[in-house]
């Protein structure tokens, strides 16, 4: 009866990959944060906004290329054929 419980293995990765995204963007916004009010007194606002922008937009594609890559949209792996023919 309990056999049926580990027929199908979870799908964990998407999950795993999904948090690992999203801490990775909330990591760089905080470092924009960070960068902008570290310039404050040195720089004008529309340089700081660059950078800050700049910051926000590598987080966000880093964000989404993880995503993307380890979901794991690729074709199922088939199982190797033992290593001797032998029966």
């Amino acid at each position: 009866m309990n056999a049926f419980f580990f027929d199908i293995a979870p799908s964990g990765g998407t999950l795993v990959a999904g948090a690992a995204a999203v801490a990775i963007f909330f990591l760089l916004i905080g470092v924009a944060a960070v960068a902008f009010f570290a310039l404050r007194k040195t720089l004008k606002i529309a340089f700081r906004l660059a950078i800050v922008a700049v910051i926000l937009v590598i987080a966000l594609a880093g964000s989404i290329s993880l995503w993307y890559f380890s979901s794991g949209s690729g074709s199922p792996q088939r199982p190797r054929p033992p290593a001797n023919g032998r029966r």
